[in-house]
């Protein structure tokens, strides 16, 4: 079954029913609305993934419901309207509408659009995923699903203690992380001695910092231990 769930907001019980079997047919999950209240309290409480809006509901206008939806969200939503003018379909994809549909319409077409707007969702979706496997500060690049970095988009070697300091560091960037939080998060030790510690960030540096004497990247907390500098801060 299709994951997707769909909010049909139409309150023409024909057209309702309508869109609603061609929704269940192709296996897609949907609730639906009859109003506009309704359909905000819906869309609060449940979140759908799509959302097929009528404009001329019985309590609202449907571009009040777009632009009110659009104010904290960006959830696809598809407009199947009566009203078939320029100016209409112009005042919807204004107000945050991403499709338009005049009735009469085809259940294949609406069918089609429903898949265009799943496709953007993977599309969104993959593009989120990405920006969080991605860790980007500068010159450095940390790249956690391939495991790999990179400084200036050229992969270097670096131990998987050095891995996992940096990622640690990176994972916190900004915050100053004690030489125990590091051991424990690292090694699984609390130990005083940091002395390991900070050999393995020496040869880290030597990697990453362009002038290591000098770090820019990650500093130095004398007696309390390291943080990730993130390089914006060094313009302010």
């Amino acid at each position: 079954m299709n994951k997707s769930t769909i909010l049909v907001v139409e309150d023409d019980p024909s057209i309702s029913k309508l869109i609603s079997i061609t929704l269940e047919t192709h296996d897609y999950l949907y609730r639906t609305a009859k109003s506009g209240n309704e359909a905000i309290l819906e869309i609060l409480s449940n979140k759908p993934d799509i959302i097929i809006l009528d404009l001329g509901l019985p309590d609202m206008d449907g571009i009040d419901i777009i632009k009110k939806v659009r104010s904290w969200s960006s959830i696809p939503i598809i407009v199947v309207s009566a009203r078939g003018e320029d100016r209409d379909k112009i005042e919807a994809l204004d107000a945050g509408a991403d499709d338009y549909l005049t009735k009469p319409f085809s259940v294949d077409e609406l069918l089609a659009r429903l898949r265009v707007s799943l496709r953007r969702i993977q599309k969104d979706d993959e593009l989120k995923l990405k920006e969080k496997s991605i860790f980007i500060n500068g010159r450095l690049k940390v790249d956690y699903l391939s495991h790999s970095v990179l400084i200036e988009e050229q992969e270097i070697h670096v131990t998987p203690i050095e891995y996992k300091l940096l990622c640690l560091l990176a994972k916190n960037s900004g915050r100053v992380l004690t030489y125990n939080f590091i051991l424990k998060e690292v090694w699984g030790i609390h130990d005083n001695d940091a002395s390991a510690l900070r050999v393995f960030m020496a040869t880290l540096r030597k990697k990453i910092e362009e002038k290591p004497a000098k770090p820019q990247i990650i500093q130095t907390h004398i007696g309390v231990g390291y943080r990730m500098v993130r390089i914006e801060e060094r313009k302010e």
